[in-house]
């Protein structure tokens, strides 16, 4: 009787792990990061509490749900890739009607709380953004182009200023700024991971940049980005938005995004794209935890 228990809570702690893995939690988390920071540049003072704790929970939700929809969409090609056979779906963990079940329920949820509990306009761009992930993104464009991730990284980049939205019910040119900077992050993220797996994507035949243009058109492609990037994480400083410790902050981490494209062009190794991959998470990640850091040391100086 013991052992059928502890088989039955392994199967159940399995489960749900593939569950949580559907909707790629720490992709979640980070993008919940840059939600948390457009909140609380958008007040002056204290966060509204249901305005914030729901909007957190309806975006995250969504989010979720547009992580799971990818997952169900693109479970055949993740079959072929080395680096995603064995997620959830490929592995056959979870049944595709199970998935699809799951993320429509998670994204009615995330909307239905967002609409009821936050506002309209945050969850209607909220929605817009799992559309343009899953659908525009997944179902088109990363099949079609090899600017896939340059036009659909604005659905990606939309947590600031959904979070702003929550807590405002309105939009504003600042909460933009934050948008810009990530769809501005987002090709030498992606591209230096494409780098590192370009086989898997030329096996896949998905239209990847260095599979369609070559590494090295893709590597002075990273490091333009990055370039241009380094000015537009400025933008936040130069409108008043933050102060000295952004500023210099900023400065230092655009140093270092821009120190792993050099690298990755002119002097790589086997490892420079992946590291590279690697350090443009932290990078976003330190950003926007400067960008609340030197809010709040403003406010109390």
């Amino acid at each position: 009787m013991s052992k059928s228990i502890s088989v039955e809570l392994t199967q159940d702690r399995s489960i749900w792990r593939s569950y949580l893995t559907l909707t790629k939690p720490k992709v979640v988390a980070l993008m919940l990061l840059t939600a948390l920071v457009g909140m609380c540049l958008a007040v002056p003072g204290t966060l509204p509490l249901q305005q914030s704790l729901l909007g957190m929970l309806g975006i995250g939700l969504m989010a979720g749900s547009a992580a799971a929809f990818n997952h169900l969409i693109d479970r055949r090609i993740d079959a072929i890739m080395f680096r995603t056979h064995r997620r959830p779906l490929p592995s056959g963990d979870i049944a595709p009607s199970r998935v699809a079940l799951f993320a429509t329920g998670i994204g009615l949820v995330g909307f239905v709380v967002l609409y009821t509990g936050v506002n309209g306009l945050t969850a209607w761009l909220t929605f817009a953004s799992l559309l343009g992930y899953a659908v525009v993104y997944t179902m088109y464009l990363k099949r079609a182009t090899p600017q896939n991730i340059v036009i659909a990284g604005i659905a990606g980049a939309m947590p600031p200023l959904l979070g702003w939205t929550a807590v405002t019910g309105e939009l504003h040119g600042n909460a933009w700024l934050l948008v810009m900077i990530i769809f501005i992050w987002t090709p030498p993220h992606f591209w230096a991971l494409a780098i590192h797996r370009k086989a898997d994507y030329a096996k896949a035949d998905i239209p990847m940049l260095p599979v369609t243009h070559g590494e090295e058109y893709t590597k002075t492609s990273i490091l333009l980005y990055t370039i241009l990037l380094s000015v537009v994480c400025l933008l936040p400083a130069l409108v008043g938005m933050s102060g000295t410790l952004y500023w210099v902050g900023a400065s230092l981490l655009s140093l270092g995004f821009i120190g792993y494209a050099w690298k990755l062009k002119y002097n790589p190794n086997e490892k420079t794209a992946i590291e590279t991959f690697k350090f443009s998470i932290y990078h976003l990640m330190m950003l926007f935890l400067l960008l609340l850091v030197d809010h709040y040391w403003l406010s109390n100086t």
